[in-house]
């Protein structure tokens, strides 16, 4: 339990779902929660150290998610993804991937999308929902009930309007305007209209303090594609000259395009291997600025090397070099700007069960010196996991007669096998006696499969006996 002071007042600063359920709540005082359970262990609050944390997760997620990120004190974390989820696989795989990520870091996390900053910021505050996506549109139907305090109205004002027998957004939504200003002044209104998008709430984006960015203002709005691409291009050639200084090639780069109406637009290009080529880093952008909507105008355009790391030179050709590596970062980088975020090779590794023995690592990562197996014939596609089959076979090592996968039965024209591959035991306990029993299986179609059964077929402690579709080969 966090405890906030104030003098000698001290009071419940921040609780989880598990202080919940044992009826402690934020802002009850200190000592009535160590009332309530006995034994109960408080840490004072740093509100320091919690910014300053606040701080390193909004950078982790520039680099990580959108080109516009900022802090949402004193928990959250806005972020303008518009233009940028794609890059994750859309809004759904984006959120529960950043949820799961702060997971796997010991970090409870709720994220919500919504058309504005303040409906979001409602939301994600006001749900026991990991997730929630709004619909473009929707925001109204969708924050009408939520409570006052989501507002991000000051206190004092929330518990005014209580008194007043307001008790959710809906229903200040309706209320006329002029006495609400009249008794509270102008702050209701507005963060009303920025809940709604009647009023524009711009991100000021978060920036590290080595940030490679160049930048260029506009005495006249400009709009015309040819003349932003122009612009772009120039940029482009600023920020690999700063780059060029510090050794750094880029890997993640951001364009921001401020409009003159307020709002901002981004685009963000990443690379496979860090990289300072002029002409090839204004291509990426290029093929992307189509995207960009000018509206009113353009006032300004940044351009931020978001990741950067030391760039190693290297010769490409030379008449030397009897046969020269073909470079497929190029083709990495299209196809990573264009959505495929998750391009990745595989790798052996050293474990004879099949669903251990590969794993995925960067398309231009080194040569790790494993090598593959070439004893056993393997199959062209593995299953995520093994898939129960209906089998008519013989105990204990006769190949099936007959199989029923996904609903189809299909008659066993050809087998090889048995392979046995053992459990490893030193991964679990529960396999060691494990095995399976793998058989090349061809049916009638002659479509050919692989097929395991879970145990040696005479001993339980192997194994269930049940027979599984492990893969298909091409």
């Amino acid at each position: 339990m966090v405890i906030a002071r104030s003098g000698s007042k001290r009071w419940v600063a921040a609780a989880d779902q598990a202080a919940a359920k044992l009826g402690l709540r934020v802002g009850m005082p200190a000592a009535k929660a160590q009332a309530l359970v006995q034994g109960l262990t408080m840490i004072d609050a740093d509100p320091a150290a919690d910014i300053a944390t606040l701080e390193r997760l909004t950078l982790w997620a520039l680099s990580q998610y959108s080109p516009v990120v900022a802090m949402d004190p004193p928990d959250g974390i806005v972020m303008d993804t518009e233009g940028a989820d794609h890059l994750q696989g859309g809004e759904d795989l984006m959120l529960s991937g950043l949820v799961n990520r702060f997971r796997g870091r010991g970090l409870a996390a709720r994220a919500a999308i919504a058309d504005t900053w303040g409906a979001a910021h409602a939301l994600v505050r006001s749900t026991d929902r990991q997730t929630v996506i709004i619909p473009r549109g929707a925001t109204a139907k969708a924050v009408n009930r939520l409570p006052l305090s989501s507002l991000r109205l000051p206190a004092e004002i929330v518990g005014s309007l209580r008194t007043l027998g307001f008790a959710t957004i809906g229903d200040l939504a309706v209320t006329p305007r002029a006495p609400l200003t009249l008794r509270f002044g102008r702050e209701v209104g507005r963060r009303l209209d920025q809940m709604f998008g009647r009023l524009a709430e711009p991100i000021d984006p978060i920036r590290p303090a080595d940030l490679v960015e160049v930048q260029k203002s506009f005495a006249e709005p400009i709009g015309a594609p040819e003349t932003i691409e122009k612009y772009v291009g120039r940029l482009v050639r600023q920020l690999c000259l700063e780059l060029e200084k510090r050794g750094l090639g880029v890997r993640r780069a951001d364009l921001i395009v401020h409009r003159v109406d307020n709002t901002i637009q981004s685009l963000r290009a990443g690379t496979a291997k860090p990289a300072r080529d002029i002409a090839w880093l204004t291509k990426l952008f290029r093929d992307r600025i189509e995207k960009i909507e000018p509206g009113f105008g353009i006032e300004k355009l940044s351009l931020a090397a978001i990741v950067a790391e030391p760039l190693v030179e290297a010769q490409s050709a030379s008449s030397l070099i009897e046969e020269q590596v073909t470079d497929v970062t190029p083709l990495i980088d299209v196809l990573g700007n264009r959505g495929g975020q998750r391009i990745f090779r595989v790798a052996p590794v050293a474990s004879d069960v099949p669903e251990r023995s590969v794993r995925r690592i960067a398309p231009t990562a080194d040569e790790i010196g494993a090598t593959w197996p070439l004893h056993w014939p393997r199959p062209s596609r593995l299953l995520p996991h093994p898939e129960a089959i209906k089998v008519i076979a013989l105990l204990p090592d006769h190949p099936p007669v007959s199989f029923t996968w996904r609903g189809n039965r299909r008659r066993v024209k050809r087998a090889d096998g048995p392979e046995r591959i053992f459990g490893e035991w030193w991964q679990s306990s529960s396999e060691w006696v494990a095995v399976r029993d793998y058989f090349v299986v061809e049916d009638d179609a002659g479509e050919r499969f692989w097929i395991f059964r879970s145990g040696d077929g005479v001993d339980a402690d192997t194994g269930s006996h049940q027979w599984f579709l492990h893969g298909v080969f091409a």
